[in-house]
């Protein structure tokens, strides 16, 4: 079967993540079937992707809601489901049994080209297909609650899953509108809660070892900016779902995943979080206000990362996905600013192989025990096999066009807002290297990706370092943004949304700054107990004095591209509508009419210009003069003005 053959949907099951599952394939412009035991779970189900719909029409995201709704047929039939279904989706209870007994009917009623794909959290999708004839058309399809809202979906391959079914699977999750990020080895919690699995297990540990109390827990990590804290979000999904992945877990991946007792309790008792009015909190009357005073200093908030990177590295010695996949999944999975191998990149090797072996001893869990990558100290080596395609980058894009010398660097996480994450700094200093002698390169234009953002600053997971670590860093993003002002070409920044931040740090060290009318600009730091730490605060009084500097960065306020462009902090303002097209003409006319080589000397006398005495910088600009006056360029300038032509600069 190819992607285009699959037209009718069965979704199995109508609860929160089944009729999720039916409403996007509808919106796709697929027929679905939404398939549940009882008349009062459908129609509870239809209810829900029909006040969605509304709210997704009101928002401009679907033109009718009647009409996707015209397309979800709601059966208590299981015969009526599927028999004419291309492709099945099982979103039925976490309970194997269950899934397993379904699958079995399914492969009874369904055509034989149909693909079976279970929407499991955690189980094999080897074991569940073994519950039919058809293993090779039967893989994972993970979709994330809300599925409407969520963008990854898991594509699973089971052992005896077909190339062909995985790759119409992926195409299939593209086409709804979603990421898929593919699974190559079926492994029990597939990445993102396989990841996130060991996390689980040292939250249970802290409590059994009575270390902190669960509010101290989730205020010290609601204090350093996570929406909320792990054990109100374990209320809020479910304990019972904790619970069960844990049993689950303890059964095929290891003894150390047993639930304590503290849990058992809980289950017993009926405390299952928000469904049931009470948890590790009491929601009869809403949800818990956490008292931040209470933020315990007994648990590190880095000890919980360690684990996932840890986890993530074993994933990948396991051949389940690439790092680059496990990062995507978990950002996307979990609303995350960066991934465990984005973070890695910032830790070394030698304290997250000590403090796993400190926490293995600790708490007696195996677990813990540094992955094999990490004992041999070769996590730049697993990290350095999986660049993608295209230069390496896959935070940034660089798209040259050799016939106007023109180059645009975007940075190339719209999802993000352009958001600057370690790893985008690493990849704008490959770039900035990349592009400082490159031929085909003369001026460069730096802008955001999408049109809402040229860049919302830095990503705040750097806010989990220590203090060492983070004041590295720190002096590290003001080398790189240093490197980027002194490179020896024009550097254009298009200002093409929020620039923020660091993402104004960014346009700051750029030569020339144009903006779109519509762009915000603003330096927020200091309301959020920073400072501007990427030469912000030394770069902002050369471009505006004193005096708008300090109104900026004291007050945290944001102002527009015109109000900017008053300060002298935007060079120029162009319409929306016509922005890109204004600043590739910009560009292009630089490219055209300046000599490469002047150009270079210009920037770097006037960079140094603030920063030396006059008598020094007269000096540099008597030897910049002598350079110049050899260049082969100044001859063809000098030529062409007299023959009344433009120049044929050549850079030399």
């Amino acid at each position: 079967m190819n992607i285009d053959e699959i037209k009718n949907v069965a979704v199995l099951g109508a609860g929160v993540m089944g009729h999720g599952i039916a409403e996007v394939c509808a919106i796709a412009g697929y027929n679905v079937t939404m398939r549940d035991i009882k008349q009062e779970y459908i129609d509870r189900g239809m209810r829900m992707i029909k006040e969605s719909l509304e709210k997704l029409e009101k928002k401009g995201r679907i033109k009718s809601a009647e009409d996707v709704l015209s397309r979800i047929k709601p059966t208590t039939e299981l015969d009526e489901a599927i028999r004419g279904a291309d492709l099945i989706i099982e979103a039925v209870p976490e309970i194997f049994e269950i899934k397993e007994e379904v699958f079995k009917e399914c492969d009874r009623i369904a055509k034989p080209e149909c693909i079976f794909a279970s929407n499991t959290s955690t189980m094999k999708i080897t074991d569940l297909a073994k519950a039919t004839n058809r293993p090779e058309k039967f893989a994972g399809l993970h979709f994330f609650n809300p599925p409407v809202l969520m963008q990854l979906v898991e594509v699973i391959r089971g052992e005896k899953t077909s190339d062909e079914t995985m790759q119409v699977l992926v195409e299939f999750v593209r086409r709804i509108g979603k990421t898929p990020v593919r699974v190559e080895k079926d492994v029990p919690g597939f990445i993102v809660n396989r990841v996130t699995a060991p996390g689980g297990v040292l939250l249970m540990s802290i409590i059994e070892k009575g270390i902190a109390a669960p509010e101290e827990v989730d205020a010290k990590l609601k204090k350093i900016g996570l929406p909320m804290g792990p054990f109100e979000l374990m209320d809020y999904t479910g304990v019972d779902v904790f619970y069960n992945a844990m049993k689950y877990y303890a059964k095929t991946i290891s003894p150390d995943y047993e639930p304590p007792e503290a849990l058992e309790k809980m289950i017993k008792e009926n405390k299952l979080g928000q469904k049931t009015g009470r948890g590790w909190y009491d929601w009869s009357t809403g949800r818990p206000q956490i008292d931040l005073s209470k933020a315990t200093d007994k648990v590190d908030p880095l000890d919980f990362q360690i684990v996932e990177i840890n986890e993530a590295v074993k994933l990948v010695e396991m051949g389940v996905a690439t790092p680059e996949d496990i990062d995507t999944a978990v950002k996307l999975g979990l609303n995350r600013p960066a991934g465990p191998f984005e973070i890695a990149k910032n830790l070394s090797e030698e304290q997250m192989v000590k403090r796993l072996e400190e926490l293995a001893k600790q708490f007696g869990k195996r677990i813990f025990e540094p992955a094999e990558t990490l004992k041999a100290g070769k996590l730049k080596e697993m990290l350095g096999k999986n660049k993608s395609d295209k230069g390496g980058f896959k935070t940034l894009k660089i798209i040259k066009d050799p016939e106007t010398k023109v180059t645009k660097l975007v940075l190339n996480r719209p999802e993000r807002l352009n958001a600057i994450s370690p790893e985008m700094l690493e990849e704008l200093d490959e770039a900035i290297t990349l592009l400082w002698n490159d031929e085909e390169t003369r001026v460069i234009v730096v802008t955001g990706a999408g049109d809402r953002a040229f860049s919302a600053g830095a990503d705040l997971t750097a806010m989990t370092a220590h203090v060492f670590e983070f004041l590295e860093r720190t002096r590290k993003g003001e080398r790189i943004f240093r490197r980027l002002s002194e490179i020896p070409k024009p550097v254009i920044a298009a200002i093409n949304g929020y620039a923020l931040g660091g993402g104004l740090e960014i346009a700051m060290s750029c030569d020339i700054r144009l903006a779109k009318k519509s762009a915000v600009i603003g330096l927020p730091e200091v309301t959020l107990g920073l400072i501007p730490g990427w030469t912000g605060s030394q770069r902002l009084v050369k471009l505006i004095g004193i005096s708008r500097a300090m109104q900026l960065a004291l007050t945290g306020e944001r102002i527009t591209a015109e109000e900017a462009e008053r300060y002298g902090l935007i060079n120029k303002v162009f319409d929306d509508d016509s922005f890109e097209e204004e600043v590739m003409k910009y560009a292009r006319d630089i490219a055209e009419r300046c000599a490469p080589i002047a150009a270079a000397i210009i920037k770097r006398l006037i960079n140094k210009g603030g920063e030396v005495p006059m008598d020094v910088g007269l000096e540099m600009e008597s030897f910049g003069a002598g350079i110049v006056f050899s260049t082969e360029d100044l001859r063809e300038g000098i030529s062409a003005f007299l023959r009344k032509e433009k120049p044929k600069f050549k850079g030399r």
